[in-house]
Parts: C-alpha cells; structure tokens; sequence
C-alpha cells in the first residue's frame, strides 16, 4: 500500500471538510424522530473518500462525529457512532478513491445504508436508548431507503465535480 503524504494543502481541506460535515449535521439535517435523521453529512466524507482514500476519510468521519458530538450534541456522546462513521469514511475512500465507476458507488451505498447505517446505528440505538431492535429497525426502512436514492444521484454528482475542479487545478 501507498504511503500518502500529507500536505499543508490536504490537512486544511480536511479542516474545512470536518467543519463541514459538522455543519451540515447539525444544521442542515432533519429529524422527525429521535431514531430517524434526513441529512447530507455524507457530503463531505464522500468528497474526503474521492480525493485523499480510505484513512483520511476515517479521520474526517471520527473527529467530525466527534466534535459535533460535544458542540452540538443531540443526546448523549456515544462511541458506537463514532465506530459506524470511522467505518463510512473507510468504506466510502476504500471504494471511491481509485475508481468511480457506478457499481462502486452503488456497492459503497447499500453498504452505507444498509449495513452501516440501518443495521449498525439500530445497534447502537438499542444499545444507548435500551429501544426494541427489530421494531427501531423497521422504523427506520423508511430513511434508508430515501437516503439510498439521494446519495445514488448525489455521489455521482459529487464525483463528477471533484473531477472538474481537478482538471481545472492542472491546466
């Protein structure tokens, strides 16, 4: 495997990228539930997996999980989340940093949604909250399957961006 270096250029984007993804979590996220969150933090994890890979994208994931635990927490802080958005960064840089081709990003996706986040994150509800994990689960179909769809047109989007601008930096 390829040792990255890390440049001042790439530490400050992972800067601005960490206080995104807080932001966006936070501020642009809609929770009609205590166990149901409509949001595009995935935005900035997907943008870390696309340009820096697996191990920055985890960095990214676990220390914007959390500060935006401890700025601006919604219940208690919990690992368990820290876990699942250590494991999305990983996921999403493992599969998108080298290629972008649509099964990728599907496989990325699906993996995202409903393993990480439907059958992990109803883990660690049931664990923090002590709710019933099958009905939580069922509750919580109906956010993984909108957040499938938005990030099927929005990574490829993203991909698309990232691509253009990189283009843009070398000419």
């Amino acid at each position: 495997m390829n040792r990255q270096k890390i440049s001042t250029k790439m530490l400050a984007v992972m800067g601005v990228l960490i206080a995104l993804e807080v932001v966006i979590a936070h501020f642009v996220t809609f929770r009609p539930t205590q166990t149901i969150k409509l949001s595009l933090d995935f935005i900035p994890i997907v943008i870390a997996g696309v340009m820096f890979g697996p191990v920055p994208a985890m960095i990214i994931g676990i220390l914007a999980d959390i500060l935006g635990a401890f700025i601006f927490p919604v219940g208690p802080y919990f690992p368990g989340f820290t876990v699942t958005a250590a494991l999305t960064g990983l996921l999403y840089g493992s599969l998108l940093h080298d290629k972008q081709t649509m099964v990728r990003i599907v496989i990325a996706v699906v993996i995202q949604q409903w393993v990480l986040s439907l059958i992990l994150n109803t883990y660690w509800l049931k664990v923090l909250y002590g709710m019933p994990y099958v009905p939580t689960l069922v509750g919580r179909l109906p956010q993984t399957g909108i957040l499938t769809a938005v990030q099927l047109i929005f990574i490829p989007i993203i991909v698309k961006v990232i691509h253009e601008i990189g283009k843009r930096a070398h000419t």
